[in-house]
């Protein structure tokens, strides 16, 4: 099955309100890109899986547009939202006292099927927080500990979301720090040793949660990330890809579906669906000069390139 996944931002807040949503009600947007994209027959082609993952004031009217199609039309799509919280609702037990978070009963809920963990963005506020709290106590030790904190955390919220019923994305990727410098043989045992760790925290305990669920994998190389970065080769991503599922595999005897969460473009799509380890991409904008935003016309153009690499 190839996956891609669509990581729509700041679409629920209007542009001139700082967001990029082009229209001033972003429930009518979700609603038109929705209708396009059935309209573009992306939800009736075999061996494809298109999930939304959204903010949650978009959630609702996404799924109402997508129910409002026969099933034959929309088989392929999906709905998620872009998180849940590491602690959850449970009946007989703690009924939410859980403000400003969002807990996976409540996504499962609302309609939602997928979620995204570990995105860099995710990664990087908790980080933020650890070493906030580092210059605070002026503790060196904190440093040391600060990844592995936010790992952990990382895989209490892919557990919350299996368990509540939510299939996860789960993003891992080095940083340029992590990385190092030198050629591409001399850092690699640098990123295997990250992305080992990233894998072991963030799927503890899925061999009891995964029956019935879906767990993808989504590669982001966060020192490639942002306006004029260089996004890796075709070698870099076949390599890194590779080693995730030979861990997994290997650690917890699924072979996982690996995606390039780089950021997968029209310029790149092609190269990458042509790599036999990846199995999908995850995409934010498909518009990236003038006014930057999304469209089901340049999303499709981006399947398109795709799906002709893997051919």
């Amino acid at each position: 099955m190839n996956r891609i996944f669509v990581n729509l931002k700041r679409f629920d807040v209007p542009k001139d309100l700082g967001g990029v949503c082009p229209l001033g009600q972003p429930d009518e947007w979700i609603e038109g890109v929705i209708a396009q994209c059935v309209q573009l027959g992306m939800g009736n082609r075999d061996n494809l899986q298109v999930t939304f993952l959204l903010p949650e004031g978009l959630i609702l009217a996404a799924l109402r547009q997508l129910h409002s199609y026969p099933l034959e039309q929309t088989r392929g799509i999906s709905i998620g939202c872009q998180g849940v919280y590491r602690k959850n609702v449970a009946k007989g037990g703690n009924f939410g006292a859980f403000t400003t978070h969002l807990p996976a009963a409540a996504a499962k809920n609302l309609g939602c099927t997928w979620t995204i963990i570990g995105h860099s963005e995710e990664r990087k506020d908790k980080l933020e927080l650890m070493h906030r709290l580092e210059r605070w106590v002026k503790d060196p030790k904190l440093a040391l500990w600060a990844e592995d904190v936010v790992d952990q955390v990382i895989g209490e919220e892919v557990s919350s979301a299996l368990e509540a019923g939510i299939d996860v994305l789960l993003c891992v990727g080095e940083s340029a720090a992590q990385r190092g410098d030198g050629t591409f043989s001399e850092q690699q045992p640098r990123i295997e040793t990250v992305l080992r760790q990233q894998l072991a925290c963030g799927l503890q305990g899925i061999t009891e949660l995964l029956p019935g669920r879906q767990v993808v994998i989504g590669y982001e190389p966060l020192w490639a990330i942002g306006p004029g970065k260089t996004p890796p080769g075709r070698e870099y991503i076949a390599w890194v890809s590779q080693i995730i599922k030979e861990v997994v595999l290997d650690e917890y005897g699924y072979d996982v579906p690996v995606v390039y969460g780089g950021g997968l473009k029209e310029e790149n799509a092609e190269m990458i669906g042509g790599i036999e380890t990846i199995n999908g991409g995850l995409v934010a904008l498909t518009r990236f000069t003038g006014a930057i935003g999304f469209e089901p016309e340049g999303l499709n153009a981006i399947i398109r390139r795709f799906m002709a690499g893997r051919r």
